[in-house]
């Protein structure tokens, strides 16, 4: 039996190893396109499971593949195309309450466990100028919504209900609950 992660974020790799458990890395290659016409929630789940389903694997491995978005009045903001996406989305979300979403699938064989974590965070207002020097630390650009809440963006978040590891792009809680779910006895081992 092979863990795999199918991603190749370091975040989710940093927080796939708080485990314990051995794991390799295999990226999908996948269309993450969504349909901006169903739900977010839906989309999210979708979009971790094909990853998990393009992954190589054998029977008794196990594939885990997350998607994570961000959601702010109905909009989908994926990761920023340049700067002024960026700025575009940090503005959106100034003063706003948003949702990160983070679509997550064990994959075992021909048994998925899927589900959709929600985390709600509350950003304070920002002046254009914190949110320019924020991009200019080129953070912004690799994650959804614009922002790394355990980097800089940071001082822009007043209040989170949820699992906090979610916003980072694995919410390590429910991923331990599916993984006793598909593979009990890979949980077993790590203790």
């Amino acid at each position: 039996m092979q863990l795999i992660l199918a991603s190749q974020s370091p975040r989710r790799k940093a927080l796939m190893e708080l485990f314990h458990i051995p794991f390799s890395i295999l990226v999908a290659d996948i269309d993450e396109t969504m349909n901006t016409a169903l739900p977010p929630y839906d989309e999210v789940a979708r979009v971790s499971r094909q990853k998990a389903e393009a992954i190589p694997h054998g029977k008794s491995d196990v594939v885990v593949a997350a998607d994570t978005i961000v959601v702010c009045n109905g909009k989908i903001l994926g990761k920023p195309k340049d700067e002024a996406d960026a700025f575009r989305m940090l503005k959106l979300l100034s003063g706003k309450d948003h949702q990160v979403m983070t679509g997550l699938t064990v994959l075992r064989g021909d048994k998925a466990a899927v589900c959709t974590e929600v985390t709600d965070i509350h950003f304070r207002e920002l002046t254009d100028r914190e949110i320019l020097a924020y991009i200019q630390t080129g953070e912004p650009m690799d994650k959804a919504g614009a922002y790394g809440i355990q980097g800089g963006a940071a001082l822009f978040a007043e209040k989170l209900v949820g699992d906090y590891y979610n916003v980072m792009g694995l919410p390590v809680c429910r991923l331990g609950q599916l993984l006793t779910a598909v593979a009990p006895e890979l949980m077993e081992e790590r203790v």
